[in-house]
């Protein structure tokens, strides 16, 4: 692994900067490397790169473009294993997530807008005028932890396709995701400068990145927090922000549906990558009469998970991304706990090496509680009870975010209830989502979509040429 030297302008660098951040498994609580934390030169050097090799890969045909990208994914195909066994120590992420998620997700989204962009227009003709659309320029991806290659391919895919080239800033927790595909990427000949990747912390490195003159387009998966700030980051050329910020999602049980559905689809958003996912089903609702059996149901289908070692194989639930993370948990279980919320499972830390918090289950819950309305990012989840369907959806609808949420009950009943909820994504039943098919928030979730055509057209300048 590259660790102490960064990727731009088509090779590894050795860095301006001498500061590094050591890098831990989790699971371990031991240092497996560590990467430096690129300072103004190096920053300055990898966006020259980009914006140098912009004006000829954005006037490079657009099929050509999705050769190199789908060399890429091919790559990324061919070091699947090596890419699990990285995030497996690095996030803490599970041998059984790493596969059907982690890179399985990245795959199938890959694949999918690949297909898509072979049939897209652009190009068009209105009236007198040819509407052609193209790259912005320099667009700066700055990404989180918790899907340290996915979030990463959900950014560069359409900005590539769409002719920009990238500078990728990876959590520091987690980079050595970003490096091997920087490597993938220069073994499979990305021509030179058109993606770029920097290590360091984002309040150094990640901050002068967004600010830089030369980045046309700022890309943040993230905190409300830190997301709200790039504003400011933004002002200082007009960059465009493309945003996927925070979560609070919430899973309705409707009579007459399926309550083991709905227990698994909302359980398993918090067991697998330890909750660590910004659409999680945190918030599940259950008709008030119901509740006794929702615990019944909720307490059988827990017993069963196996927590330990994410690597292997039956693993379900590994440890919390750091330390820190494991104690923002612990603080948020104990706010619930004061705030008068009944811990069903779990609520504790577990006696073991490792950033491990026992999954955990709150009754008793009201929608006005810390724990049903902030993002607690670990396997927490909340059970709030309601009287009436129009209750229920106006509890779901409470929340600052509105990124992702589910309904299970009859079919008709829960199509009506979807159409309703302030929020980007919702799965009724076991419907599957579509890799095609756009993802993004409402509200305080972020803007801009993600995935097939819907996430292109977030990276295009458009123009029109009358005549």
């Amino acid at each position: 692994m590259k660790e102490q030297t960064l990727y731009y302008n088509g090779d590894w660098q050795k860095a301006q900067s001498t500061d590094y951040t050591e890098v831990i498994n989790p699971t371990t609580e031991e240092t497996i490397g560590k990467v430096v934390n690129a300072n103004q030169k190096d920053v300055d050097l990898a966006v020259a790169s980009a914006k140098f090799a912009f004006k000829e890969w954005n006037q490079t045909n657009p099929d050509v473009r999705a050769d190199y990208v789908e060399k890429l994914l091919n790559g990324i195909k061919e070091r699947k294993q090596d890419l699990m066994d990285i995030m497996i120590k690095e996030l803490g992420t599970s041998h059984v997530f790493a596969d059907s998620t982690q890179v399985g997700l990245a795959v199938a989204e890959m694949s999918a807008t690949i297909e898509e962009i072979r049939n897209y227009d652009f190009e068009e003709d209105v009236d007198n005028a040819t509407v052609i659309k193209e790259g912005f320029g320099v667009v700066a991806c700055i990404t989180p932890w918790n899907f340290p290659l996915n979030q990463i391919q959900r950014k560069i895919t359409p900005a590539l396709l769409a002719g920009n080239t990238v500078v990728v800033k990876p959590a520091n927790l987690t980079p050595f995701t970003a490096l091997l595909l920087a490597e993938i990427a220069h073994d499979v000949g990305l021509p030179k400068g058109v993606f770029n990747v920097i290590t360091g912390t984002g309040s150094d490195t990640g901050d002068y990145l967004t600010g830089h003159k030369d980045v046309s387009v700022i890309s943040f998966t993230g905190s409300t927090k830190v997301g709200s700030s790039l504003y400011e980051k933004a002002k200082t050329n007009i960059k465009k922000l493309v945003l996927e910020l925070g979560g609070k999602s919430p899973m309705i049980y409707l009579k007459g549906g399926d309550l083991e559905l709905a227990v698994k689809n909302a359980a398993d958003t918090v067991l697998h990558n330890q909750g660590q996912t910004c659409s999680a089903l945190t918030r599940l609702f259950v008709p008030k009469d119901e509740l006794e059996r929702t615990k019944e149901v909720i307490k059988n289908y827990y017993k069963d998970i196996k927590i330990g070692d994410p690597a292997e194989e039956d693993t379900i639930v590994g440890p919390l991304v750091s330390e820190g993370q494991m104690e923002t948990v612990l603080d948020y279980i104990e706010k619930g706990k004061k705030e008068g919320a009944e811990v069903l499972v779990g609520g504790n830390r577990m006696d073991r090496k490792g950033y491990y918090v026992e999954p955990t289950v709150f009754v008793n819950v009201t929608n006005d509680m810390t724990i049903a309305q902030e993002e607690i990012f670990g396997p927490v989840l909340v059970v709030i009870t309601y009287d009436s369907v129009e209750e229920a959806i106006e509890l779901a609808n409470d929340s600052i975010y509105g990124l992702s949420g589910g309904v299970v009950g009859p079919e008709e009943e829960s199509v009506k209830v979807a159409r309703q909820l302030r929020t980007g994504n919702i799965a009724i039943n076991d419907a599957e989502r579509s890799p095609k098919a756009p993802f993004g928030g409402y509200k305080q979730s972020g803007f801009g979509r993600e995935n097939g055509l819907y996430g292109v057209e977030d990276y295009f300048e458009i123009k029109a040429i009358f005549r």
